[in-house]
């Protein structure tokens, strides 16, 4: 097998035509097709599943306005911490490179049935949040955007924002990377008014505070983009170790069509035991982060693990990469 065998059969393999140094550790990179034809639409909050030779994917938000129709911009975070894929970025994608991405796919849509909406990003969460304030902007949406770094050399697309600063739009908070000196949310969230919808994507402790916070808001309008599963606990906090996470309770699924029943281990997942015994299911992220692995469930009861599925999708799917079971037995419509 080659490399290029690694990267998927029905992906695309767009040419990278401007690298740019957005902030400190962050790069945007512009993709567009080698034929100069369009590229497949994408909407608001949608991302791109990256493909590296080794077989490793991650996925990146598409930040550029949704009406373009033949570029994509993502933008990346350096992370000397992480598993390698930002550093492989960095280090080896320059102009002129083509890449293997998948289809945009959706896992954090913008309503269409808010009256208005109130963004908060927090470092490199911010870009599935730009394509959201572009489309807002083009259809005169009401919104506002917090977007929340360190410093403003950590701050990402100053050049492309100052519209949205100058109109109110988007109100920058920096904490000089101080957490006593981060966004009020207890005060912005404390009185949600009606038809507002929240949307929020940042780093885990962003995300749990914003949680936490705005646990009062009506059921349905708050939405969340999750990149990570795991967070720094916070002082007062009930210590979150691997036990939150971990394989879980051996169990069984039975595949519905067949009538097969296998045995899922404690060191195994259910997309790996299907997979040994030869049903393929897509897989992505492979951490309960994008919603690729979903499979309908026709008896049983899931401990869903993921982070994408709505409550009325966990009533129906569950996320075969890492959700686990309370049951015996799934049975698994496939």
């Amino acid at each position: 097998m080659t490399e290029t065998d690694k990267y998927p059969e029905h992906g695309l393999r767009p040419l990278v035509r401007q690298v740019t140094q957005q902030a400190n550790d962050i790069n945007s990179y512009e993709l567009v097709s080698t034929d100069g034809c369009q590229l497949p639409p994408f909407e608001p909050g949608s991302h791109v599943d990256l493909h590296f030779r080794d077989g490793r994917v991650r996925q990146y938000s598409l930040s550029n306005d949704p009406r373009d129709k033949d570029r994509y911009v993502i933008a990346v975070l350096r992370d000397h911490k992480g598993r390698g894929g930002s550093i492989a970025l960095f280090e080896r994608v320059h102009v002129g490179r083509t890449v293997s991405i998948g289809k945009p796919r959706n896992n954090f849509p913008l309503t269409d049935k808010a009256k208005r909406y109130l963004l908060i990003g927090g470092g490199i969460g911010i870009t599935p949040m730009k394509s959201m304030m572009h489309h807002l902007q083009a259809t005169k949406g009401e919104f506002l955007t917090y977007y929340c770094t360190k410093s403003p050399e950590d701050t990402a697309f100053q050049d492309e924002f100052a519209t949205f600063v100058k109109e109110g739009k988007l109100i920058y908070h920096h904490d000089g990377g101080d957490p006593k000196n981060s966004l009020d949310l207890k005060k912005l969230l404390k009185e949600p008014k009606p038809g507002t919808h929240l949307y929020c994507c940042g780093p885990p402790g962003l995300m749990k505070a914003v949680e936490k916070t705005s646990s009062h808001w009506p059921e349905g309008t708050v939405h969340f983009e999750h990149f990570a599963r795991t967070f720094e606990p916070e002082p007062g906090d009930e210590e979150v170790g691997a036990s939150e996470f971990d394989i879980g309770v051996g169990f069984q699924v039975k595949v519905a069509s067949t009538g097969e029943i296998f045995d899922v281990p404690l060191d195994k997942t259910i997309l790996e035991v299907l997979k040994e015994n030869g049903h393929e299911v897509e897989l992505s992220c492979g951490a309960g982060l994008c919603g690729s692995c979903k499979v309908r469930y026709l008896e049983g009861r899931p401990d869903h693990k993921d982070l994408v599925l709505n409550n009325e999708e966990k009533s129906k799917f569950l996320s075969v990469c890492i959700s686990r079971s309370y049951s015996s037995m799934l049975v698994l419509d496939l």
